[in-house]
């Protein structure tokens, strides 16, 4: 059974490293705050001036003026700090933040992502993003392995205007994890009880798959 958005973010969460800074999109990925592995620190990053974004208010908790990028009332860690957007992105344009989260329309296996724009809909545009794909060393995408008509989102070529070319280094869908590498997506893990046909059934892109493929553990 395919992973829910919870369980991705969950799955994402054990990328995280004890001293990162993270910026966390808007969707997915800001779940990964609610699911921060205990025993290490991290520093979640918002491009509207928060460092130090933490889980998700209770009903008590909520303060309307603590937001994050999507707008969505957060709450602030143990030495969190405010600043101007001005110097969130000098942040992020300065390569000082370490591992970004973003949710895609498209990735491809050159590791070009598209994220802000399907021609003819209504979107809220680009955002912080394309500062962000050219900022961080890493960047994971959380995304749906296929749309709503089961079309694969994992292409050879990604066919929407890209937010940024060969920067993606990680994907994790509700199918699988891969690794975007010399012109492919290779099978890292698949969600419990997925098998790895249904996976290259619904890869479009080049897809190399190693002789045994573990379920994803949580």
């Amino acid at each position: 059974m395919s992973l829910n958005r919870d369980q991705i973010a969950m799955r994402v969460a054990q990328e995280l490293k004890d001293g990162y800074y993270v910026n966390l999109g808007i969707g997915i990925p800001t779940l990964v705050a609610n699911y921060v592995p205990s025993g290490i620190e991290v520093m979640l990053q918002s491009e509207n001036g928060l460092l130090g974004i933490g889980p998700y208010p209770t009903e008590e908790q909520v303060d309307a003026d603590m937001i994050n990028a999507g707008k969505e009332t957060v709450t602030a860690a143990l030495g969190a700090s405010l600043f101007s957007s001005a110097e969130s992105f000098a942040m992020i344009r300065g390569g000082h933040v370490d591992l970004t989260v973003l949710g895609a329309f498209e990735v491809d296996q050159q590791g070009n992502i598209a994220s802000y724009m399907i021609p003819g809909k209504l979107v809220k545009g680009m955002g912080g993003a394309m500062d962000l794909v050219a900022g961080a060393e890493n960047i994971i995408v959380t995304m749906s392995h296929a749309d709503k008509r089961d079309n694969s989102k994992l292409l050879d070529n990604c066919t929407l205007p890209l937010t940024g070319a060969t920067c993606v280094k990680r994907v994790v869908t509700d199918l699988a994890v891969m690794d975007i590498k010399e012109g492919a997506f290779h099978l890292i893990e698949r969600a419990p009880g997925i098998s790895v046909e249904e996976i290259k059934q619904k890869t479009a892109g080049r897809l190399v798959v190693p002789a045994y493929v573990p379920e994803m553990s949580f």
